[in-house]
C-alpha cells in the first residue's frame, strides 16, 4: 500500500495512521515470531530440562502448562483490555514483561522459578498476541492490502513453529538448554525499541475508564478460560469423572459470565458480538483446523523420533519444507486468491487440502521413509494451511466492528489455544491408547506405535473434514454477495 499519512474513519472517530504500516506490520509479526517460536522451541529441550533440574514426568509438563494456562486464560481479557486502554501499550507491555521472564527463564536454576517464569511468559505473551491482528486490520483498512497483510503475518507464523522447532534442537545440542529462552533476550529488545517508535500511538481512540465497572466479568471469563485449558493439558493426569467435573466447572463459569454480560452497564465483553455469522462461524472453522494441525506437528515429530529414529536436530531440519513451502505459498499466492475466488473459496480449498494431507498421513509404517512417507503430507498440509489461514483470519476480523477489533482478536487467539490443546489431548490420548492396546496383545512397541499414530492422523482428518463441512455450509457468502 502506498500511503503516505492518511486518514481512518472508524466507529470512535478518525485517527491518523501511520506513515509506514510495512514497517508497523513488520514490528508485530516480530512480536508473533518471538511467542510462536517459544511455543515450540521448549518441546524438543524437554528431555534435557528434565535431566537438568531433575522434574518428575508430571513436574516436567507444567514446564508447558504454566505457559499455555496463562496465556489461554488471559487472551481474551487482554484483547478487551487493548480496545479500552490502547493496544499499542498493551503490545508494548507485553513484549517487555515476555522478555524479561525470558531472560528469568534462561537463568532458572529452580523448578519452581521456571514453571513461575514460564507463567510469566504466557501472561507476557497473550498482551502481545492478544492485539495484533486488530492493529493489523486498522493498518490496512483496505480488502487487498490487509490480505496482502494478513498473509505476510500468517506466514510468519507458521514459519515461527518449524524455526522454533529446529532452534530448540540446535541450541540444546550445541550450547545448552538455557540458551532457548536467553535468545529472546537480543530479539525482544530489538522489537521493543522499534516498537516504541514505529508503531502508532492510539491511546486517544481508546476509553480507559469504562473497564472499571466489570472487573467481576474479568474474573469470571479468565478463570474460565484458565480453568477450561487447564482440564484440556491435565486430562492424562485425572480420572474421566475428575475431567468432566473439571468441564462442568469451566461450563458454569461461561454461564455466569454470560448472565454478567447480559446486565451489566458496561460489559467486558459485549455479547452481540457473537451475532457475528462471520466471525463465530470463522472462530469454529479454526477450532477444528488448528487442532487436526496442531496433531501433524506433534506426533509428526514423535514419529519421526520414535519410529524413525532421528534425533532432535534433525528431527528439526525435517520440518523445514513446511514453513519454507506455507510461506512461499502465502506471501506469492494467497492474496492473489482470495482477490480473484473469494476468501471462503480460499478456505474450502485449504481445507481439502489439510484433510487429505491427513489422511495420507494416517497410513504411515512403522518402516517407513521420510521422503516417500511423511514429506508428502506435510507438502499437502503446508499447501493447505497457506490457503486456509489468510482466509479463515481475514473472515474472522471482517466479522467485527472497529471498536471491538481488539477483542476479535483476542477471541480468534483463544480459540487457536483451546483448538491445539483439545486436539492434542484426544490426539495423543487416542495415539498412545492404540499403542498401549497392540502392546498388551503381543504386537511389538514400534508397530504398536506406529499404529497409534496412524490413528490419531485418521481422527485428525476427520477433525479437518468436519472443519471443511462447517466451512462450507456456515460461512457460505449471502446471495448476490462476493465470496
Amino acid at each position: 500500500m502506498s500511503q503516505a499519512v492518511s486518514e481512518v474513519n472508524t466507529g470512535a472517530g478518525t485517527r491518523s495512521a501511520p506513515a509506514s504500516p510495512w514497517a508497523s506490520l513488520a514490528v508485530l509479526s516480530s512480536g508473533l515470531l518471538m511467542t510462536i517460536i517459544d511455543g515450540n522451541i521448549v518441546t524438543v529441550a524437554m528431555p534435557a530440562i528434565q535431566s537438568d533440574l531433575g522434574f518428575s514426568a508430571a513436574g516436567l509438563a507444567w514446564v508447558v502448562n504454566a505457559y499455555l494456562i496463562a496465556f489461554g486464560g488471559l487472551l481474551l481479557l487482554v484483547g478487551r483490555l487493548g480496545d479500552l486502554v490502547g493496544r499499542k501499550r498493551m503490545f508494548v507491555s507485553g513484549l517487555a514483561l515476555f522478555t524479561a521472564a525470558s531472560v528469568l527463564c534462561g537463568v532458572a536454576t529452580d523448578q519452581g522459578v521456571l514453571v513461575a517464569a514460564r507463567a510469566l511468559q504466557g501472561v507476557g505473551g497473550a498482551m502481545t498476541s492478544a492485539v495484533v491482528l486488530g492493529m493489523l486490520v486498522a493498518l490496512f483498512p483496505e480488502p487487498r492490502e490487509q490480505a496482502k497483510a494478513i498473509a505476510v503475518f500468517s506466514a510468519v507464523g507458521a514459519a515461527g513453529g518449524a524455526l522454533g522447532t529446529f532452534l530448540g534442537g540446535a541450541l540444546t545440542e550445541a550450547l545448552n538448554w538455557h540458551w532457548i529462552f536467553l535468545i529472546n533476550l537480543p530479539i525482544g529488545v530489538v522489537a521493543l525499541i522499534a516498537a516504541v517508535r514505529v508503531l502508532d500511538d492510539d491511546r486517544e481512540n481508546h476509553r480507559g475508564g469504562e473497564f472499571g465497572a466489570d472487573y467481576p466479568g474479568a474474573a469470571l471469563i479468565t478463570g474460565a478460560l484458565m480453568l477450561t485449558v487447564y482440564t484440556i493439558v491435565t486430562t492424562a493426569e485425572h480420572s474421566t469423572s475428575a475431567t468432566l467435573s473439571l468441564a462442568a466447572g469451566s461450563l458454569l463459569l461461561y454461564v455466569a459470565f454470560a448472565a454478567r454480560q447480559a446486565r451489566a452497564a458496561r460489559p467486558l465483553l459485549r455479547l452481540r458480538l457473537f451475532r457475528s455469522r462471520l466471525l463465530t462461524g470463522a472462530n469454529a472453522v479454526q477450532m477444528l483446523m488448528i487442532a487436526g494441525m496442531y496433531g501433524f506437528q506433534y506426533i509428526g515429530a514423535l514419529y519421526l523420533q520414535r519410529v524413525l529414529g532421528y534425533g532432535e536436530l534433525l528431527t528439526g531440519v525435517a520440518f523445514l519444507p513446511a514453513p519454507v513451502t506455507i510461506g512461499v505459498l502465502m506471501l506469492g499466492l494467497s492474496a492473489k486468491v482470495i482477490g480473484r475466488f473469494g476468501a471462503h473459496r480460499a478456505l474450502l480449498a485449504g481445507l481439502a487440502l489439510i484433510t487429505a494431507g491427513l489422511a495420507l498421513l494416517g497410513r504411515l509404517p512403522s518402516d517407513g521413509s521420510y521422503a516417500l512417507d511423511v514429506l508428502p503430507g506435510m507438502l499437502l498440509l503446508s499447501a493447505g494451511f497457506a490457503a486456509a489461514m489468510p482466509a479463515v483470519t481475514g473472515l474472522a476480523m471482517g466479522g467485527a466492528s472497529e471498536e471491538d477489533a481488539g477483542l476479535a482478536s483476542g477471541l480468534f487467539n483463544t480459540t487457536q489455544v483451546v483448538g491445539g490443546s483439545l486436539g492434542l489431548a484426544v490426539l495423543t490420548t487416542l495415539a498412545a491408547g492404540r499403542a498401549e492396546s497392540l502392546t498388551d496383545g503381543g504386537t511389538s512397541a514400534l508397530a504398536a506405535t506406529a499404529d497409534g499414530y496412524r490413528l490419531a492422523f485418521w481422527v485428525a482428518s476427520g477433525i479437518a473434514a468436519a472443519g471443511l463441512a462447517l466451512a462450507a455450509t456456515v460461512l457460505r457468502p449471502a446471495s448476490g454477495r462476493a465470496s
